[in-house]
């Protein structure tokens, strides 16, 4: 999958400037994909040369113009025909998962640390998820919410989401229980 059809899901939400698109992945979209906003400007203005999305510039009193995007027909073929097509099988590439590997012959203070820190973010990021959820379903059961809801894409993203970020942080409170476990004979 490529950055582009991360923000051409992400306009499917309506018309959005960059940076309001950089504080919706970081709200919504960074459980499954990561991008810089820089990354993300960049991408934009590649989107826009290949007719994807189109621009428009609202001029702002006291601050710089801000250009606002928005899906382009070819935008959401573009979309149409990403999702017909199988995906590619994820991977895990994470660095702390090596430094696990190697603890035995490693400074295992420092990977507690790594996996304390994990564990952290891993709460961190499913507080947010929580709220986001709550702000999706505004008082409504998840059944009907599912039945109703314009859209439910965005929201059963959130829920792999959420199950990843649990999964961060059992994995790491068990790793720490074994290997205060193992230090304790």
């Amino acid at each position: 999958m490529a950055l582009r059809h991360a923000l051409l899901a992400a306009l499917l939400e309506g018309e959005a400037s960059g940076y309001d698109l950089a504080k919706g992945f970081d709200a919504s979209v960074a459980n499954f994909w990561a991008a810089t906003p820089q990354q993300l400007y960049r991408e934009l203005d590649r989107m826009a040369t290949d007719g994807l999305v189109c621009a428009r510039v609202v001029h702002q009193e006291r601050r710089p113009d801000k250009r606002l995007f928005s899906l382009t027909e070819a935008g959401h073929r573009t979309l149409r025909e990403f999702t017909a097509r199988p995906p590619r099988p994820g991977v895990i590439r994470d660095e702390l998962l090596v430094q696990v590997q190697a603890v035995d012959a490693g400074d295992e203070p420092a990977v507690r640390r790594a996996l304390a820190a994990r564990m952290a973010r891993a709460e961190t990021k499913i507080a947010g998820y929580e709220r986001l959820r709550a702000r999706l379903l505004d008082g409504r059961f998840e059944d009907d919410y599912l039945a109703e809801a314009e859209r439910i894409g965005p929201y059963l993203t959130l829920m792999r989401g959420l199950s990843f970020e649990r999964e961060n942080l059992r994995w790491c409170e068990q790793s720490l229980k074994v290997l205060d476990r193992r230090a304790a004979r």
